[in-house]
Formats: structure tokens, sequence, C-alpha cells
């Protein structure tokens, strides 16, 4: 391991050979990202995707419980919306970053990929699962939305009905449903998760970089529309977070109830 590593606050950063590990390491939060997580965590993909010595990089959540679980609404708005980014966080350049630095990205998932971090887990070049890993999105039970990478890409991995089902009802799927879907590329016990994971890194580590690059920017080439609907999405997004049907998603979690979404949508547009 690499002694000399970048410290983070969120962030464990590990070097062997020539892989990088980017462990999101807030356990105690289940992973969810806080703003300074997904700056860390972008800054590092960045710091691993252009060193000439990786060959590819995994990157994973702490503990056993999530792989991530999204953004942190524990957060403080003023802390939560200051940053930079459509909605202040940045959660478009984490999702472009991956996509763009030349190496392999894989996603590492035990426990829960929810939200975002079932987004992020699909913008992986790879995904491998451990038998505990649940996948699914929440966005519509928050008053949230993922507009771009997280909707139209999902589509072109999953499908449209499968896509289109994970979003609309905010379902959950294990691990074997996310790998018969083409969500997952391969379902390991939890025990051989690191050893399984390891070894397709090391193994994509002794492929010729230059052809890996050209192999990762062909494939994105068909999907790279999505970020200019995602970019357009999340400026839209912003604007809806500041609507009482947004903020009926939160208010209906604190108060423990099933939220209001049309009764506050109609409200507002002053229909009885």
């Amino acid at each position: 391991m690499n002694v000399n590593a970048p410290q983070y606050e969120d962030v464990l950063y590990a070097e062997n050979g020539a892989v990088v590990t980017i462990t999101i390491n807030r356990p105690e939060k289940m992973n969810a990202m806080r703003t300074q997580t997904y700056s860390e965590v972008t800054e590092a993909l960045l710091r691993a995707g252009w060193d000439r010595k990786i060959g590819c990089i995994i990157l994973t959540g702490a503990g056993t419980r999530a792989f991530c679980t999204g953004g942190d609404t524990s957060e403080k708005k003023s802390e939560r919306r200051s940053g930079y980014g459509a909605v202040g966080v940045p959660t478009e350049h984490l999702q472009s970053t991956i996509r763009d630095i030349p190496k392999p990205v894989i996603a590492k998932v035990r426990g829960y990929a929810i939200g975002g971090g079932n987004v992020m887990a699909t913008v992986c070049d790879l995904t491998i699962a451990g038998e505990s890993a649940i996948f699914g999105q929440v966005g519509p039970k928050m008053g949230s939305v993922d507009p771009g990478f997280g909707t139209a890409y999902l589509a072109r991995i999953v499908g449209e009905k499968r896509a289109r089902e994970m979003w609309y009802l905010c379902r959950r799927y294990s691990a074997q449903e996310a790998f018969a879907m083409g969500l997952v590329n391969k379902v390991v016990p939890d025990d051989q998760l690191d050893a399984e994971v390891d070894a397709w890194a090391a193994e994509i580590a002794e492929r010729s970089p230059t052809a890996i690059t050209f192999a990762k920017r062909s494939f994105n080439a068909d999907s790279e529309n999505i970020r200019a609907i995602g970019s357009l999405g999340f400026a839209g997004v912003a604007l809806y977070y500041a609507t009482d049907e947004a903020k009926e998603g939160g208010a209906a979690l604190r108060e423990k109830r099933k939220p209001k979404f049309s009764e506050v949508r109609d409200s507002a547009l002053g229909i009885k």
C-alpha cells in the first residue's frame, strides 16, 4: 500500500500496485454523501484516473451495511445547497468524472446501493455485488429525481420497462435480481467479494491502458448526449426543490407519515 496516499475526511484512498480503491468512509451514515463527500470522491477519482501508474479503480463503501445511500438528508440545507452543481452538490460532476477518466471504475457493492448510490453504481464501468447488495431508487418517494444518467442511462442498461419500474415504483431489488436485469456483472458471497473484485481489477490492469482508454471512450460516445439531458434536467430539478411539493417528501419522512404530493401540488396551483 502507498503510505503517501492523499488524506481525506470522508474518503479512504489506497493504492495496491496498479489498482486504487476509493472508499466512501461514512458507515455511521450508511455512506450517505454530504457536500464534502461528493467533492472528495470526485477529487480522488481524478487523482487516480489520471495517474499513469494506475490501471483500474475500485469504488466502494465502508462497512457491510451500505455501498452508498445517496445524499445525506441530515446535512443542514445551508450546507447541502451551498456548493457547486445545479442542485448545490456536484452530482453531475461526480457522474461525469467516473465517465471521463480514462481508467475503468468497478463498483464493489455490499448492502444498500439506494438513490444516488444506485446511480453511482450504474454509471461505473462494471459492478460486482455481494449477496447482501440491495439496489433501488427512492426519488419520487422523497420529492427528487436524477434526470440524466440515473434515468436515461439506466434505461440503456436494464431496458426502458425495468428503468421506469425502478423509478415509478421505488422498489428494492436483490443482488440476484439486479444481475438478472443486467445492472450487475457478477454476484458472489459477501466473504468472497473483496477477492473477486481484486481479481477483476488486477486482470484489467494487465491490459493495454491505451486500448482500454479507447474502448471506454467509444462506449461513452454512444450515450454522451445523456450528459446534456442531465445538465438541462438538473437545472429544472433545482427549481423543483424550492416547491412545496418537493419539500413534502422530507416533511413526511420527519413526521413519519405518507407524503401527500398531489394535495400539496394542487394547493399550490389553486386547485381544490
